[in-house]
């Protein structure tokens, strides 16, 4: 979840014009670029337990890092993030660590800064004894056992989330994703690669299952991440079938996301509680905490931040529906999709791999993948035959843009011709190697 931006003070007018605000993130080919996102847990190296915000904690490690040139994001006056250049550094509910990175036109400056990410960490962690690790779901810690962090928008979710489904909570303190951030050329194409993307999402979350633990023992999943996912707030998660309507683009979008219930709006630094509450009775002056005001292009692009869609839309696209993993797990999922996208022939192979699916299925396909991962089924086929198949198209897609980032999809290839997941990997752990102790997940998956 991202820090809170720069307000945008200008009034909506209507519609049209927050359909415009998607549609400014149109980019000409030669400009596309992207960006990745990634989430690890935290833990003290002394009995494993998630660190608090502070003593010697999420805190101090900012602190810490501030030394290397970054600059404090604040919250009611206590640091809850980093930025620097086109980078940032955000914190989780729990304190999951978030480097939401640049953008970059290549992939190998993508690894470069992972590397000089997690050397950064490291040496900041150190001397806290604090380790690091990026896993979908938290293998050890129960719910109550996980911290808050302070940041004010997270109390207002932690009241409302359970009112909107069982799991809220646990996606809030206990998942960790990676996502990888894409452009779009004119309408045409953002409502394609949107399309595309939701689509096979699914067969990404199996690609990417790396959860299998809960409390200490196996869960039963493969992504607990994504069956916890499958139970938050309904409104604004999953694969939502106006995406797929004849006619859709930005204008159609955004009528549907002024019906995402609202959770907050920020206001002279301070995020007031508005979870619930309707963004159209806001746009015409009728928010009971904020009577006769309307809202902003600020509170809207503030409001599309609470969309948790597996891909979201914003002024670029968001792939969502991957657990964290292992460094090079963490740099294949940006070039799996910039290998699907980034060039017309592989898009449109990806197109055709989903062509006549329905909604329902995609919804269905979603369900199943976090128990059964590689071998859920749709249409006759399995999922792992699916991913062989969007792996290829992908390695294509990547030889065409001539930059050799197709070596990131080696540890793809791997899952696909073994049939083995990361959670499978740690499964057979520990079944034998571990003696039946799950705490080593942690200690094993550190980077």
């Amino acid at each position: 979840m991202s820090n809170p931006g720069e307000a945008d003070l200008t009034p909506i007018t209507s519609v049209r014009q927050l359909a415009e605000w998607f549609a400014a993130g149109s980019k000409p080919r030669a400009a596309w670029k992207v960006g990745t996102e990634h989430e690890k847990f935290g833990f003290r190296r002394a009995g494993l337990a998630p660190p608090a915000y502070e003593p010697d904690g999420i805190r101090a490690l900012l602190e810490r890092m501030l030394a290397r040139g970054w600059e404090p994001i604040l919250d009611r006056g206590n640091p809850i993030g980093l930025k620097r250049g086109g980078a940032a550094i955000s914190l989780e509910p729990a304190g999951q660590l978030e480097l939401s990175g640049a953008v970059f036109a290549d992939l190998h400056q993508t690894r470069e800064e992972l590397t000089a990410h997690i050397r950064e960490v490291h040496e900041a962690a150190a001397p806290l004894d604090l380790g690091f690790a990026p896993l979908g779901f938290h293998p050890l810690a129960r719910r109550e056992e996980m911290p808050w962090m302070p940041k004010g928008r997270y109390a207002i979710m932690r009241g409302y989330m359970p009112k909107v489904g069982s799991l809220g909570l646990d996606m809030m303190l206990r998942t960790c994703t990676v996502q990888a951030n894409l452009d779009y050329g004119e309408e045409a194409d953002m409502v394609e690669k949107l399309r595309v993307s939701l689509a096979l999402q699914p067969v990404a979350t199996a690609l990417f299952a790396n959860s299998p633990f809960a409390e200490g023992r196996p869960s039963g999943f493969r992504s607990l991440r994504a069956h916890v996912w499958t139970d938050t707030d309904p409104d604004r998660t999953g694969i939502p079938e106006v995406v797929f309507e004849q006619g859709f683009g930005f204008e159609r979008f955004a009528e549907w996301v002024l019906d995402v219930p609202m959770y907050f709006v920020m206001r002279e630094g301070r995020w007031l509680d508005a979870a619930g509450a309707s963004f159209r009775a806001f746009m015409e002056g009728r928010l009971g905490i904020l009577p006769g005001e309307r809202a902003t292009m600020g509170d809207f692009a503030d409001h599309v931040t609470t969309v948790f869609t597996e891909v979201r839309l914003k002024r670029f696209l968001e792939m969502r529906g991957a657990d964290a993993g292992s460094p090079a797990m963490l740099l294949a999922l940006p070039a799996l999709w910039v290998g699907l996208l980034y060039d017309d022939a592989a898009q449109k192979a990806a197109a055709a791999l989903i062509r006549g699916w329905t909604v329902e299925e995609m919804r269905a396909l979603r369900a199943a993948v976090p128990r059964q991962a590689l071998a859920a089924p749709i249409r006759g086929r399995s999922v792992r035959d699916l991913a062989r198949d969007m792996v290829a198209i992908a390695r294509d897609g990547l030889r065409a843009r001539g930059l050799g980032e197709e070596v990131y999809l080696a540890p793809l290839d791997e899952i696909v011709t073994s049939g083995l997941t990361q959670a499978d990997r740690w499964l057979h752990l520990y079944e034998r190697a571990w003696g039946g102790d799950a705490r080593r997940a942690l200690t094993a998956a550190e980077v």
